[in-house]
């Protein structure tokens, strides 16, 4: 193939017309926000569950799915689990948590949960629910507190709820000329603009 090829010569939509093209992933991507503060309003079952199989549904290496996924709504294992995720003493305050586990002898269990909780924290901002990623790991007495057994690790624990206030979903983002390069570090991205 020379460098004249039909790859070299494709040109990407120009930003004025990727502006207007209506994509809700995108848009989700682009104004989820991490929430910490909920309001005591139950998230109804069928949302609940759309954000479970949102996790199930994400791609896996190898189909294998190493991953296993507990939804808490009881409030005294939700404070509980606040107070043993150091990180996230907010779930107390939650309506609704996902722990998220992968089995011990997986090599892409990591990789593999966190595109699953991707997946549910951006198919719960598309139904107005808040949340954010708790914990990395080292999180054993969660995984005792569930009842996980042992061949799990626990990941991290995904506190959710309808933000307790509005949310203005402004992101402070490095300009994308600073953190993509076209073929070679370097080269000018396409519509990434000035740094």
């Amino acid at each position: 193939m020379n460098s004249n090829s039909r790859v070299d010569k494709q040109e990407p939509f120009p930003l004025a017309i990727m502006i207007f093209m209506a994509n809700p992933v995108f848009d989700a991507v682009r104004s989820v926000m991490a929430i910490r503060d909920y309001q005591d309003k139950p998230i109804p079952s069928d949302v609940v569950t759309r954000i479970v199989d949102a996790g199930r549904l994400t791609a896996s290496a190898a189909n294998r799915q190493e991953w296993h996924f507990v939804v808490v709504r009881e409030p005294e294992t939700l404070r509980d689990l606040g107070s043993l995720v150091r990180t996230g003493p907010y779930i107390a305050k939650s309506v609704l948590a996902i722990v998220v586990a992968y089995e011990k002898t997986s090599h892409t269990g990591v990789s593999d949960c966190s595109r699953a909780i991707q997946s549910m924290l951006l198919t719960a901002w598309a139904e107005g629910i808040g949340s954010n990623w708790a914990g990395f790991g080292g999180l054993e007495g969660v995984r005792t507190k569930v009842a996980l057994p042992d061949r799990y690790e626990v990941l991290a624990v995904l506190p959710f709820g309808y933000p307790a206030r509005p949310v203005k979903g402004r992101k402070k983002r490095k300009p994308l000329a600073e953190v993509a390069s076209a073929e070679r570090f370097g080269t000018s991205f396409p519509g990434g603009g000035s740094t």
